[in-house]
């Protein structure tokens, strides 16, 4: 009887201490599961996080309270092949573009009903990319017709770069309105610095810089440049604005000094000319009061006016305020205003990636 009481006895301990157990273990393993998230969202915002603090947003309202400008610093030194890697790069990538007559583009811009008289009334430009102008083009004979061709030609390019730096620009402000950014956000705005050639984090250079040209503008000392793309600079170098280079590929002017040593720079497609144009205009230090004016613009929520940005482009040639009288002329005379709000329409490969 004794016997059976201790082993009554002992099971009932037993029983007790795996209860118990069991309830220890129930215990931890609730804890367990209810801490461990905690813990792991602490470590990941506190340790592991890819996140960085973007303070830019508090400094550039500042700024704007301040005195209603922007200013951008130009005391930095610039890296020329920073400024222009993506244009180089693809210059010197090889590339089969055709070489198109005059007659054949004209059939083309027929066959899809693409004239001037609807993008002035539409807004709406067919996104037609001509790589090369047509060797026949100092051939038409009507000064209206060879025109209306140069237009059609590069209003499209322009109004596409145009259209990349517009989302860029988006992109811009919704990265600054954002009080953190992701390491992809980080590493975009890293390559965007050195694109347009400003101090990493200097986000207010960055927004006065990363900016549109008027497409009038643009049109306007294109055919300055080339003589509404007659010049042997186009033909030969798809060069549309005339930049000088001291070094890589370019065209040796014919009436330049002995002791000149630039050349025109060369690219493979109007494209790359149109980009590097734009870029020009954005980053060199020459150009800074375009870029004020232009800010100055933003700030008023003003349209950009290629007459008043045109002001500031004296440096760009050496007849100075002459050169600012000739693309105004330019301009007016041939009502080039009418395409600063043209869109370009989604083309056949961007509707295909829709699908």
């Amino acid at each position: 009887m004794k016997k059976n009481l201790i082993k009554f006895q002992f099971s009932k301990n037993k029983s007790i201490n795996s209860i118990s157990r069991f309830m220890l273990s129930g215990i931890f393993l609730i804890s367990f599961f209810y801490v461990t998230p905690m813990f792991i969202n602490f470590a990941e915002k506190n340790f592991n996080h890819k996140e960085f603090t973007n303070n830019s947003k508090n400094l550039l309202l500042k700024k704007l309270n301040t005195n209603g400008l922007i200013e951008e610093d130009i005391s930095g030194e610039v890296d020329e092949m920073d400024l222009l890697y993506d244009i180089l790069e693809e210059n010197n990538s090889e590339i089969n573009l055709v070489r198109y007559t005059t007659s054949e583009i004209n059939s083309l811009f027929k066959e899809v009903n693409y004239n001037l008289k609807d993008v002035r009334e539409n807004k709406l430009v067919k996104p037609i990319d001509i790589g090369l102008l047509p060797n026949e083009i100092n051939d038409i004979s009507s000064s209206k017709k060879k025109k209306d061709m140069f237009i059609k030609i590069i209003l499209p390019l322009i109004v596409k770069e145009n259209t990349k730096i517009r989302i860029d620009r988006k992109r811009l402000f919704t990265i600054l309105n954002k009080s953190s950014n992701t390491d992809i956000e980080k590493k975009w705005l890293e390559k965007k610095f050195k694109q347009y050639g400003v101090r990493q984090n200097d986000f207010s250079s960055l927004k006065v810089r990363m900016d549109e040209i008027p497409a009038s503008l643009a049109i306007a000392q294109a055919a300055k440049e080339t003589g509404w793309g007659t010049s042997r600079f186009a033909r030969k170098g798809n060069a549309l604005f005339g930049q000088w280079t001291w070094s890589g590929e370019g065209l040796k002017p014919k009436e330049a000094d002995k002791g000149e040593t630039h050349k025109v720079m060369k690219f493979n497609s109007l494209q790359l000319s149109v980009r590097a144009y734009l870029r020009n205009l954005n980053t060199h230090k020459s150009y800074i009061n375009l870029r004020k004016a232009r800010s100055e613009l933003r700030s008023n929520d003003k349209p950009l006016d290629s007459i008043v940005l045109s002001k500031h482009l004296d440096k760009y040639a050496e007849t100075g305020n002459q050169y600012i009288e000739v693309l105004q002329k330019i301009i007016n005379q041939n009502k080039l205003k009418d395409f600063d709000e043209a869109r370009l329409l989604p083309s056949s490969k961007d509707l295909e990636s829709l699908i």
